[in-house]
């Protein structure tokens, strides 16, 4: 995070606190999220200090026209694959399906009452 950010976070935190509205109201005339805002608010009064400018090394200036959008990298995301249910069939052919996150305690439980019960 840059300084500037910071800065610019902090002056709209200080005129949101002036302004007597709340986060949803003083976020919506600014054209932000109001959880953007709270948050800032939250971490501004933290104590956590403002980042400290880096030095600029020779030939290191960035290049960029004002605005420009810095080069983005898509990654694929795809969704796991949902793991396959087990099925308990009993001998009295009572089948139970039990979805893979189960509870082993509770599984064990109605297999009991299920036993008691032949």
């Amino acid at each position: 995070m840059d300084r500037a950010s910071w800065e610019t976070w902090a002056k709209r935190v200080e005129r949101w606190k002036d302004s007597g509205l709340t986060a949803k109201e003083y976020a919506a005339e600014l054209g932000i999220k109001a959880h953007s805002l709270t948050w800032w608010k939250w971490r501004l009064s933290s104590g956590a200090a403002a980042p400290k400018a880096s030095p600029r090394r020779r030939g290191s200036a960035k290049r960029s026209t004002p605005g420009a959008a810095a080069p983005l990298t898509f990654v694929e995301m795809t969704a796991a694959a949902a793991p396959e249910p087990l099925e308990v069939v009993l001998p009295s052919s009572i089948r139970i399906r039990v979805p893979s996150a189960f509870d082993a305690a509770t599984l064990g439980r109605l297999l009991d009452v299920l036993e008691q019960r032949r």
